[in-house]
């Protein structure tokens, strides 16, 4: 099947012969200096080139607050609009191949072939995302007082009869995973009995488990607290990997960077889960003061760095199973949302390129001789290093754009859709 581009080829093609030359200069100039460390540029361009991380489908709308939203004009109002969009970003980035849906945000009457569209967008989906933690228009039954931890047996049917479906539309869109986060817990001190609350989420996600296919994995999301200002049920990395160590081999757990207490290791927390073989799937976004977030990189890259850093490290040490699932997750309440994913990706793969870089047998010798400075500076060496000329390199060689951002705005592309597409104040992203 070939790709029908939602921009024309020749536009991208016209935009790279302004910037190919001094792409070229950049790029032998940094090849010269990484040979200097035995690096070889190709090298590490190659596995730029194939490192990819997923869009979801909210993303491309315009996101909120709890105190209100700023509509965007020309933002998707339903998936097939939300495709286009996303269709764009890998068009320019040729860094995000899949999509990640969201239901019932992203219901539709037939997924077989919505598939097919999204293929003729040159996508494809990644793991489908449940909703247990708002009401729905037809639901016989509120999730105001929890979901699968709820303490009415109907409400706990219904919450996974939900998820149950969407493994059914996951089967039908092409994927192997669903991605399970609630928003229960208490918001009061003896509102609920904390032990009987986990205990009915393990029941309820055991249910969920014997329904997923042989080649299927589940991802348990946790969150310290948002909706649930108190005590949130799965509120930490601990409570994620015990119930994924209770559920059985295809329970994992998924790591999103704006669910942690301020100042917590994030990168020991993926060494941590690696080493137990639980290590499923990153949510990117970066936070400031709590759960903002805020897009990825724009805060703390060095945080970003040391992660990969750690992803890398497993890599080369790999466990049976170990394919850790890496999406972007961010809500864009000021920016144009196409523009935030395209900057994120870019500092996504900056992020991965950069702990491509780390001199492994140099670091491991000075951790093992207990030289912590040289184990500092070898990391830091690599981190320091401007490696966006590898990144457009990257894109030029799979058809991108050199210079995203540019080429996007260039395109006519939000101007276009604001006249073609119907307003909405509901939107297509979070709140």
């Amino acid at each position: 099947m070939n790709p029908q581009m939602p921009l024309p080829i020749e536009q991208i093609e016209q935009h790279n012969r302004k910037h190919t030359d001094a792409l070229r200069d950049d790029y032998d100039s940094l090849g010269r200096q990484l040979d200097r460390a035995g690096i070889a540029i190709e090298a590490i361009t190659a596995r730029v080139a194939a490192f990819d991380v997923a869009i979801p489908s909210w993303g491309v709308g315009r996101g909120g607050t709890r105190f209100a939203r700023f509509p965007l004009a020309g933002e998707p109002t339903n998936v097939h609009e939300k495709l286009e969009d996303c269709a764009v970003i890998n068009q320019l980035g040729r860094a995000t191949p899949r999509v990640s849906p969201h239901f019932p945000w992203d219901k539709t009457a037939d997924y077989v072939a919505l598939r097919e569209e999204a293929a003729h967008l040159g996508l494809a989906f990644d793991a489908v995302n449940s909703n247990t933690f708002q009401d729905q228009p037809g639901l016989q039954h509120s999730y105001v007082t929890g979901s699968l931890c709820s303490t009415v047996a109907a409400t706990r049917a219904q919450a996974v009869e939900h998820n149950i479906e969407c493994i059914d539309i996951g089967k039908q869109l092409g994927v192997n995973a669903i991605t399970v986060w609630i928003g229960d817990g208490a918001n009061f001190p003896g509102q609920q009995n904390f032990t009987r609350a986990y205990d009915r989420y393990l029941e309820s996600t055991a249910e969920i488990y014997a329904a997923l296919p042989a080649d299927w994995h589940m991802m348990l999301e946790h969150k310290m607290y948002e909706p649930a200002f108190y005590a949130t049920v799965i509120q930490d990395w601990g409570s994620s990997i015990l119930a994924a160590q209770h559920l059985g081999p295809k329970a994992k757990c998924l790591i999103d960077l704006g669910h942690h207490a301020p100042n917590v290791n994030i990168e020991q927390i993926v060494a941590r889960m690696h080493r137990f073989g639980k290590l499923g799937g990153f949510h990117f976004n970066d936070s400031k003061y709590g759960d903002d977030d805020l897009d990825s990189g724009s805060i703390n890259p060095h945080q970003l760095f040391l992660v990969f850093n750690e992803l890398v490290e497993a890599e080369l040490n790999p466990l049976a199973g170990f394919d850790p699932a890496y999406m972007i997750d961010q809500s864009h309440n000021v920016t144009d949302p196409i523009e935030s994913m395209l900057s994120s990706a870019e500092e996504i793969t900056s992020a991965f390129a950069k702990a491509l870089l780390v001199d492994r047998q140099k670091l491991h010798a000075a951790q093992d001789t207990n030289d912590v400075m040289l184990a500092y500076q070898t990391l830091r060496r690599a981190y320091r290093t401007d490696v966006r000329p590898i990144l457009a390199m990257a894109r030029l060689q799979k058809g991108g754009a050199i210079e995203p951002l540019s080429a996007y705005r260039a395109s006519g592309w939000r101007a276009s859709k604001a006249q073609a597409r119907l307003s909405t104040s509901a939107g297509a992203g979070i709140v």
